[in-house]
């Protein structure tokens, strides 16, 4: 007998206890295991072709062992979890789980804040989606990124800085509240680059809320938010509903009691990962970028969820078309009608229906049962649907349609016959006995709404068109007045860039330039320049209190103006920097003042950048390369750093000063127009749309906040710009923007 040695041996009993090993741990998990945050649908539902050994219809058999494996999934989660309902429980949180409809807002949205009256229009807002879509439960009111980073504010700053402050925020907070729609706020824990708060992110987020009266938090970019967020508002006395943008790891849902879904789509439905373990816990799915809003709502339909109905996506404008809307209406107007139904532990996923691509979810509760119905098919669906056994006094009712169903009973089962449109819904309640006057109402409702097909109703998308806000000219004048210089104009080849951290190059990003039919992230315009005169250097603080002095000008929203001087003074030592923490609204009245105006995008960019195309105002030379080169890209500012042509940027948490704007002649333009680049943005132009108001920033600055991708990105080059969402005064001001004036030549 051959002896086989002792490490084949070893190796082969190794293989089969792992063999063995692998076969008990797949006896224990679930085949249908969730993928994600999405649990797969019933193998049966997998069209194969002829050559794939065809296609084999579901039944009540596949249903049966699907439902029984997602179950025993789901108990041994929640034990290997340690699951805890306790936070579902808590009368404050509650509000959750009805929380259908929920846009992330934009502070900037001008629905929302009116800059000129200087108030809060809450219910301008409300009534707008209103009458486009049916309303909101709640909103998630944002005021951080993409402006955040543009100087040392952090996140709780932003919200501040909000006209009126917090005061002002309280009172926005209780419109929306008297409309019955609740709070949100963000957090960004990657803002960690900015002022550090006074107390620990836990302690500094719950307190602010408490303040403003808000009831949640989204947890921006978070997998989860940490248990200590949620002890940190109970400990306060606030109970806040956080809703962090990723799925939780399984044990966060005992007090993360919303997510939002961040779905991958196919044709066939999938079951919520986290509805499923807690049909309590309210998932709002995130599309954002999808102009198409179908699998978003049929998604949310079929799990029982609800939808983050976000159009102002970072000031772009990604509105729902009118069928969209009107698919939302009716969506939301049954959700909401059957709430109680929704949260139900009975939830039964993937009801048996008659037709393939049509996909319904139970949900008993007590002697009652709904079930949500969407078809996936392109076409339209009629007659029999579904089958229910059979009980004596038992009703059906279409609440899609708002009629009364007549069974059509075949052993021992009722036919339920009703219409499906194509990529719609449909909507089953069965209930003993007469309906009450409120379902009885509702039906009505529901009778004239769906009167009109959904493919009645448009389904193009536009994007929305936006203008110039006129700069009135100058009277001119016959030579470079004191401090100016002379710009000659010409033949000029106006291209630029839009810096935005999202978007690509889609349609509606950016601004629309006025010989443009859409707003575009990449411009590229032959012009004529008229002849001008621009200042050398940015309006400095000592100039900026001669104005002051002479026009006793005092703005009416008056929070973070001039925030860095004191009594009316600026700093000691600051009278040759750039005024900063001035709105666009000051720095035109200060150039209206002084005879002036400020520049369009194109004539800054042509003072700074000439007839020859070069990258830098100075030339081609790229001095924070440089700065840290050592071979032959070294400079002489290498040695002494006062000979560069902008300032060494700062990266610290607190921003530091600006440089005087005559610290670095090197950097002057081909025109000698000097401090142009890398010191303090420079506004110029505003855009304008329906919805958003947005400033053209140049420059650059000196602050660079570290530790995120998400800070308001620089445009140092003079082929890039900066796009600022603006809201208002008080929040549009920064420690990191300033401005200079032109004057028109003759």
């Amino acid at each position: 007998m051959t002896t086989v040695p002792r490490t084949i041996r070893w190796a082969v009993s190794i293989s089969i206890l792992s063999a063995a090993l692998a076969m008990f741990s797949s006896a224990q998990d679930s085949h249908y295991s969730p993928r994600g945050q999405q649990i797969p649908p019933p193998e049966c539902f997998n069209l194969r072709g002829a050559w794939e050994g065809g296609y084999i219809p579901c039944n009540p058999g596949s249903h049966q062992h699907w439902l029984n494996d997602i179950t025993h999934w789901r108990m041994e989660r929640r034990i290997r979890v340690g699951y805890d309902p306790a936070r579902y429980q808590m009368p404050e949180l509650q509000w959750a789980q009805s929380s259908f409809m929920q846009p992330q807002m934009m502070v900037h949205d001008r629905y929302f804040y009116e800059p000129v009256a200087g108030k809060y229009t809450v219910d301008r807002y409300l009534d707008d989606l209103d009458k486009r879509y049916g309303g909101i439960d709640a909103v998630l009111i944002w005021a951080t990124y993409p402006n955040m980073g543009i100087d040392d504010r952090n996140q709780l700053d932003m919200v501040r800085s909000m006209p009126g402050g917090v005061e002002g925020v309280r009172q926005a907070v209780a419109d929306f509240h008297r409309r019955g729609v609740r709070v949100l706020f963000p957090m960004m824990m990657w803002d960690q680059g900015t002022r550090e708060p006074d107390k620990p992110w836990p302690d500094a987020i719950a307190q602010l809320m408490k303040d403003v009266g808000a009831d949640g938090v989204n947890g921006d970019t978070q997998d989860g938010v940490p248990l200590a967020f949620s002890l940190a508002a109970e400990k306060i006395g606030h109970p806040l509903a956080f809703e962090p943008e990723g799925g939780p790891h399984d044990e966060g849902i005992s007090w993360n009691v919303m997510t939002w879904g961040q779905y991958t789509f196919q044709f066939v439905p999938t079951v919520d990962r986290y509805r499923w373990l807690e049909p309590r816990h309210m998932v709002n799915i995130q599309g954002r970028w999808n102009r198409d809003k179908t699998d978003d709502l049929q998604f949310a339909f079929f799990n029982g969820e609800g939808w983050e109905s976000w159009e102002n996506v970072w000031g772009i404008w990604n509105g729902v078309t009118p069928r969209d809307g009107e698919a939302t209406r009716r969506v939301a107007s049954i959700e909401r009608s059957i709430a109680p139904f929704l949260v139900s532990q009975d939830w039964e996923p993937f009801y048996p229906m008659h037709h393939y691509g049509v996909f319904a979810s139970r949900w008993p509760l007590g002697d009652r049962t709904a079930w949500t119905i969407v078809n996936r098919n392109e076409y339209d669906v009629d007659g029999r649907q579904m089958s229910v056994p059979h009980k004596d006094g038992m009703r059906y009712f279409d609440l899609y349609h708002g009629v009364e169903l007549k069974p059509q009973t075949e052993d021992s089962a009722d036919v339920l016959s009703f219409a499906t449109e194509g990529h719609a819904y449909g909507a089953i309640l069965a209930q003993p006995g007469e309906p009450d006057p409120g379902l009885r109402a509702f039906m009505a409702k529901m009778k004239q709404l769906t009167a009109q097909p959904l493919a009645g109703y448009s389904h193009e998308w536009k994007p929305l068109p936006q203008h110039l806000v006129e700069i009135p000219p100058t009277a001119p004048a016959s030579s470079a007045p004191d401090g100016m210089v002379s710009i000659p104009g010409g033949d000029y080849l106006f291209k630029v860039e839009g810096i935005e951290i999202e978007g690509d190059d889609d349609i509606a990003v950016d601004v629309q330039y006025p010989w443009e039919d859409s707003a575009r992230r990449f411009h590229e315009h032959r012009m004529q320049i008229k002849p001008f005169y621009i200042d050398k250097y940015p309006v400095t603080n000592a100039a900026f209190k001669k104005f002051l002095d002479a026009s006793h000008y005092h703005p009416t929203d008056d929070l973070n103006f001039l925030k860095d001087w004191k009594n009316g003074a600026y700093p000691d030592g600051a009278a040759n920097k750039p005024v900063t923490w001035v709105s666009l609204e000051d720095a035109r009245a200060y150039a209206k003042w002084a005879g002036k105006r400020l520049p369009h995008e194109w004539e800054w960019q042509f003072a700074a950048q000439g007839t020859d195309n070069r990258i830098f105002p100075w030339g081609e030379c790229d001095w924070l390369a440089s700065a840290n080169s050592g071979g032959p890209f070294a400079r002489p500012w290498q040695k002494d750093p006062a000979d560069a042509p902008a300032p060494v940027p700062d990266k610290g948490r607190v921003m530091a000063a600006s440089s005087d704007v005559d610290a670095h002649p090197h950097g002057a333009s081909p025109f000698g127009v000097v401090d142009m680049v890398g010191n303090v943005w420079q506004w110029t132009d505003e855009y304008v749309d329906d919805h958003t108001r947005a400033a053209i920033l140049r420059g650059g600055s000196h602050y660079q906040p570290q530790g995120s991708i998400w800070y308001f990105p620089q445009a140092y080059r003079n082929s890039q710009h900066g796009k600022l969402l603006l809201m208002g005064p008080s929040y549009d001001r920064s420690g990191a923007l300033g401005f200079r004036c032109v004057k028109d030549a003759p």
